[in-house]
Order: structure tokens, then C-alpha cells, then sequence
């Protein structure tokens, strides 16, 4: 198998995890880990060089593919100054901080012949590839129902306080889910409308901590979604994530007793509900509701696992990736432009 070097930049939580993939896929070799202060990482990571700069690193190390984990206002430059020096690079999302940018690195790997992954989790995810499967099957026009919201105490509250340094929170854990619109809607995002409340002392008064977006399609499609971080956050109802349309619903039922601080939950769907609308003559349901169990659903390590065997197959079978990059875009245009209706209190209509 042909092995493919590997520099990480970022060890946060997603970074870290990234770095166990390519560690334990035997396709991959890492060159380097790249963070500005030495973190504790997992006995797997302990042996590799950390260097504290990157431009330093990739300069030196000069690798195939570089796997970029940072704060989203890096990402840009760090992706194209990556596949200048001829490097493939896998980006956490959001790929950029502004739709500018976003194009300007899809330009890039255009412009040198590189791949570019955008990391979309949940499109790696069977359960999340059946809600949507369910859900297209149902059809248009559809109500999208969905939020994350996350209550955050010590060091948590500490990375999220972090992150709104550069990022609200409708924008960063926005795009997985307005691509999740997206993917079962065919309808073309047409305004957008965004609301955010600052709900403490602890963070810069320019950022919010509570976000909530409306969004309206070209097919009479229409959703919402709502994030917030920070240790004032409700655990009630804090993950929903629900589509109806004419023909019925299809939802994520939670299993009781989930807490938002668990990163687990924020990705296995425990149980899927498929409701159908039908009527019989007398006015009753045709059909009851359907339960579909999500019995040995993948963990987060195992998605972040698939992701990078994505990210191998893509290099190694040269695949075309250009979907895949035209509908990062597209998300993180609806989130950035949600940002901006918060900011500016009018809704933003969308070409």
C-alpha cells in the first residue's frame, strides 16, 4: 500500500482525533504534528515531532497531504499555502471564514491539481445517510427542524470561548447541518435570516453565544436551526433533529438521558422515527409510526477513521471531488450569511 506523509496542524479535540486515524491507517505515515504549545496527547501520538510553526514544518517536512485542524481563520491561507508546495489537504470545516476565501482555496486545488476534503463527518456516517435517504424519499416540500446546543463548563467553555474568537457558533457546527438540508432538499437556498444573543460577560461583546437561523428554498422548502455554547445553556431539548413534508416525518429519537458535553451524542442517532402521513377512510393512521434501531452505530473516532479512508481513497483513486467542494460552499454560504443577518438585523437574500 502506498504510503501517503502526513502532517496534522491543530490538536485540539478534532485535530487529536484526526491524528489517531492517520496514525492507525496503515496508508498513511505522519511526518509531523504541528501546535503551538506541547499538549498532552495519547500514548499512539507520543513519539512524533510537534513543531510549533507551521510554515516552518511544511517547508522542512514537505508532505503529500496536510490535515489542517486549526481555527477557522487559518484555514484559508494554511490550505493554499499547503497545495502550492504540492500537498493535498483535508480542512476541518468550516473550509474558510468567508465565502471569499472558500472559493479562493477551491481555486487553489483547482489551480494545482490537488485534492481537497472537507471534513463533513456525517456524511461518513450509515445512520445519518439513512435519515437522509429516508427523508428524500418523502419529498418536497419539507420543514427542517435542527439544533446542537451545547452546555459548556471548565475547559469545554474554555475551547468554545476560544472559538468565538473567530467563529459563532450558527456558522461552525451550522454547516454540517444546513449540508444536511441540502443533500435532501434539490430546492437552492433563497434568504436567509439569523438572530443571536450574547448571553455573557466571558466572551468579546462583537461575538454571540446563542445563534438561531431561518432559512427559505426555492422549492417552498424551509428550516430552522439553533446552536449555542456556554455553561448557561439548556439541556432540554438541546438536539433535534427533525424533517417533515407532506407524505410524513422522519426524526432522531434520543435516547434519555444524553447530555450535551458528550461528544458522542452528537453524532450517533440512537434511534431513527419514520412517521407516515396516510390516512385510512375512518381518518386513522394507515401505518404506525416505524422505529429503526441504530444498533453498532461508529463512535466519533471511528467516524474521524472512515474520513481519512475517504480522504486515501480520493488521493490514491483520484477522485473527482468537485461536488464535494461546490456543496461546502454552499453551506457555509447560508451560515455566513445567517452571521451576517444577526449583525446587521435584515434577512439576506442569496443569488
Amino acid at each position: 500500500m502506498r504510503k501517503i506523509r502526513v502532517l496534522v496542524v491543530g490538536l485540539g479535540n478534532m485535530g487529536r482525533s484526526h491524528a489517531l486515524a492517520y496514525h492507525r491507517h496503515e496508508g498513511f505515515e505522519i511526518v509531523g504534528l504541528v501546535n503551538r504549545s506541547r499538549p498532552q496527547l495519547e500514548p499512539e501520538l507520543a513519539s512524533y515531532p510537534i513543531f510549533p510553526v507551521y510554515e516552518d514544518a511544511l517547508r522542512d517536512l514537505k508532505p503529500d497531504l496536510v490535515a489542517i485542524a486549526t481555527y477557522t481563520d487559518t484555514h484559508a491561507d494554511y490550505a493554499v499555502s499547503a497545495m502550492a508546495q504540492g500537498a493535498h489537504v483535508f480542512v476541518e470545516k468550516p473550509l474558510a471564514a468567508n465565502v471569499a476565501d472558500a472559493e479562493r482555496v477551491i481555486a487553489a486545488a483547482h489551480q494545482y491539481g490537488r485534492k481537497l476534503v472537507i471534513g463533513y463527518i456525517l456524511r461518513h456516517h450509515p445512520s445519518w445517510q439513512r435519515l437522509i435517504a429516508e427523508a428524500r424519499a418523502l419529498g418536497p416540500p419539507y420543514v427542517f427542524r435542527m439544533n446542537l446546543n451545547q452546555q459548556s463548563s471548565g475547559a469545554m467553555w474554555k475551547a468554545h470561548r476560544n472559538l468565538m474568537e473567530a467563529t459563532s457558533p450558527i456558522v461552525d457546527c451550522g454547516v454540517h447541518y444546513l449540508d444536511v438540508m441540502c443533500q435532501i432538499t434539490d430546492g437552492k437556498p433563497t434568504e436567509v435570516r439569523g438572530m443571536g444573543v450574547r448571553l455573557s460577560d466571558d466572551i468579546d461583546s462583537a461575538m454571540y453565544n446563542y445563534g438561531h437561523l431561518q432559512v427559505l428554498f426555492d422549492d417552498g422548502s424551509v428550516g430552522w436551526y439553533e446552536a449555542a455554547w456556554g455553561p448557561m445553556i439548556s439541556e432540554t431539548a438541546f438536539f433535534v433533529k427533525d424533517i417533515m413534508s407532506p407524505r410524513g416525518a422522519v426524526s432522531i429519537v434520543m435516547d434519555e438521558g444524553a447530555k450535551s458535553d458528550d461528544l458522542e451524542v452528537h453524532t450517533k442517532t440512537a434511534r431513527i422515527r419514520l412517521h407516515r402521513a396516510a390516512l385510512r377512510d375512518d381518518g386513522t393512521f394507515a401505518a404506525p409510526d416505524e422505529l429503526l434501531t441504530m444498533a453498532g452505530e461508529p463512535g466519533h473516532q471511528e467516524l474521524c477513521e472512515r474520513e481519512q479512508a475517504f480522504v486515501y481513497d480520493a488521493i490514491t483513486q483520484d477522485r473527482d471531488l468537485s461536488r464535494h467542494m461546490e456543496d461546502a460552499v454552499a453551506s457555509l454560504r447560508v451560515v455566513l450569511a445567517a452571521d451576517e443577518s444577526v449583525r446587521t438585523g435584515k434577512a439576506v437574500r442569496l443569488g
